[in-house]
């Protein structure tokens, strides 16, 4: 299989169905629009959304079912990301590249652009136009599992104890809880929502929930490595914003060695749980090799 193809088709189909949801950009009003495609369009990968397809491929799900809810999930999570940048939250004048929306569009627009995107992800999933036969109660259940996992319960919990724990000296289960919630719930309701689409089974779903929960927290830990050894051009943003802005990571917390180490834990206990479907999940396996080995 040819990794890079594969993960390009899958962006490009997610790309195409996002500008189908969303307003023109020339729409009234006509800059909150322009904000919206600004950040939305900023050079992402979607590992997230391209998570939930391959998930629901590798149970033998039709993706153009799971695509509405894959672009929920990357509307959330640009909107995370927007919201993450402002001044009084990570403070960060750069992102995939390019300036921040608050300092292009300002903190009032970006503010209401990260609303704006949040809402329009469950409008998305929540208009039977969308829905392509799927029974009611399993869309309930669907859009129930994304509201867990990015809530209080998952992501804004993460965030919220990360904010609190800045400048501080915290153990591992601190730091275990803020990545798994701040970065990997969102990761692992990717996971679920393609199975959801699928109609797992238990056992399956189960699987996968742990799946998604290894390769959250691997995802992270990453992005802590890389804010100390990525090149700036290469990741887009600065390097050393995790150090200035006395952020607790796994680095800070374990050093450099013990969390690479870590990373290719949760990686080879990930691709190990893949083996139970075979060669149906070559692209899941793909994409979790691809996480940890993303370049500096």
């Amino acid at each position: 299989m040819d990794l890079r193809k594969e993960l390009e088709l899958r962006r490009k189909l997610i790309e195409k169905s996002l500008k189908c949801f969303l307003p023109k950009a020339g729409e009234y009003p006509d800059y909150l629009h322009k904000s919206l495609y600004y950040s939305l369009f900023a050079g992402g990968k979607r590992i997230r959304p391209i998570l939930t397809l391959a998930a629901c491929e590798t149970l033998g799900g039709e993706r153009n079912q799971a695509i509405p809810f894959a672009c929920a999930i990357e509307l959330i999570h640009t909107y995370s990301l927007v919201h993450d940048d402002l001044p009084a939250m990570d403070n960060d004048s750069y992102r995939r590249g390019k300036l921040t929306n608050h300092k292009v569009f300002g903190e009032a627009i970006a503010i209401l652009t990260g609303d704006a995107l949040l809402t329009l992800a469950f409008k998305i999933m929540s208009d039977t136009n969308n829905l392509n036969r799927l029974d009611p109660l399993l869309v309930i259940k669907i859009i129930n599992n994304i509201a867990f996992f990015s809530g209080i319960a998952g992501m804004i919990g993460g965030q919220a104890v990360d904010i609190k724990s800045e400048g501080k000296k915290i153990d591992e289960e601190t730091l275990n809880y803020i990545h798994s919630h701040k970065t990997g719930a969102l990761i692992t309701a990717s996971v679920r929502t393609g199975a959801l689409v699928a109609n797992a089974s238990d056992k399956d779903l189960k699987l996968l929930t742990e799946y998604g929960q290894k390769i959250g927290l691997a995802f992270q830990i990453i992005d802590d490595i890389l804010d100390i050894e990525g090149i700036e051009k290469k990741i887009g943003k600065k390097t050393g914003s995790d150090k200035k802005g006395k952020k607790a990571t796994y680095p800070q917390c374990l050093g450099l060695d013990a969390s690479k180490r870590k990373a290719w834990e949760l990686d080879e206990e990930a691709l190990s749980i893949l083996e139970n479907f075979g060669k149906k999940a070559s692209l899941l396996s793909g994409i979790t090799k691809f996480i940890v080995s993303r370049n500096k």
